[in-house]
């Protein structure tokens, strides 16, 4: 089991590897051969790698992760086929989206205030299809997720989000209901339960975060608007900035308004790669009209 994990982290390395490669050269029109070249692959390899990774074609990937296909999304997706239609509406799909079963409850002022005293944490060190990721819950619910590239690095950010918690390594239900939201059936999917610390504006934020489907684009100003506050759009931003539950709390799903991805808190690249595979999953290979 360990091997088939260690595996998955080094796909997705080499993933991330391609991604970068084809955002420096697209302009050159990189063929399959040439990135291949570049992770160190051949063709063949690299093209089931990607299969296997994204569920579809690297060439397909490339046109769901494009400015076009995200000015089409941010239009109210207009031109999308009857095919997606028909999902939006429920009528095809794999499952629930995670927006329909997340459940947010936010901190009392005093545990909010007082840097987590009196909270037992449990935490683990865990894998996903994006890299590696730290998970931790209270008996609430989870409380914290984040990818990192460094272990000790990543425990010592989770301290000091809780500096007075008391820590225990252990995964337990909370963690395993939200890392199953990397599977690909996700018609079982138990409820998730967060429990977040933040203030009433960020709650409202990642909130509205939640209501971004799967495989859809928004911006800052959109959430603006959506939360009653049209002008407040750089404050909208410093609260998806402050999100502390990656993927399942999708502030990758935020991009400009000018359909170009942007930044991203656990590297642009992986927001990339995010946006490509959640769209993959939804659409496969059908085409945009």
């Amino acid at each position: 089991m360990k091997i088939k994990e260690t595996q998955n982290i080094l796909n997705y390395n080499r993933i991330a590897k391609a991604i970068e490669f084809i955002k420096a050269n697209f302009k050159q029109q990189p063929s399959l051969e040439d990135i291949a070249s570049h992770i160190n692959l051949s063709p063949f390899h690299f093209q089931r790698l990607f299969k296997e990774w994204a569920g579809t074609s690297p060439k397909k990937f490339l046109q769901y992760i494009n400015i076009q296909y995200a000015k089409q999304l941010l239009g109210g997706q207009k031109n999308i086929s009857l095919f997606d239609t028909a999902f939006e509406t429920g009528l095809s799909g794999t499952g629930r989206l995670h927006d329909l079963f997340v459940n947010i409850e936010g901190m009392t002022p005093a545990e909010y205030k007082n840097g987590g005293e009196n909270l037992n944490i449990n935490y683990s060190f865990e894998e996903s299809p994006f890299g590696n990721l730290i998970i931790a819950s209270t008996l609430k619910g989870v409380c914290y997720m984040a990818f990192y590239t460094d272990e000790e690095e990543a425990f010592t950010a989770l301290k000091n989000k809780f500096p007075a918690a008391g820590y225990q390594k252990k995964t337990d239900q909370f963690q395993e209901n939200a890392l199953a939201i990397f599977k690909n059936d996700w018609t079982d999917l138990q409820e998730i339960k967060l429990h977040l610390k933040g203030t009433d504006f960020q709650l409202k934020v990642w909130e509205t975060l939640l209501q971004v489907p799967n495989g859809s684009l928004t911006t800052y100003n959109q959430i603006a608007k959506k939360i009653g506050n049209a002008n407040a759009s750089r404050a909208v931003g410093t609260a998806i900035g402050s999100n502390p539950i990656a993927f399942v709390i999708p502030c990758h799903r935020v991009i400009q308004t000018s359909g170009i991805i942007g930044g991203y808190m656990w590297g642009n690249t992986r927001k990339t790669a995010i946006i490509g595979w959640e769209a993959s999953k939804k659409y496969g290979d059908h085409e945009f009209i």
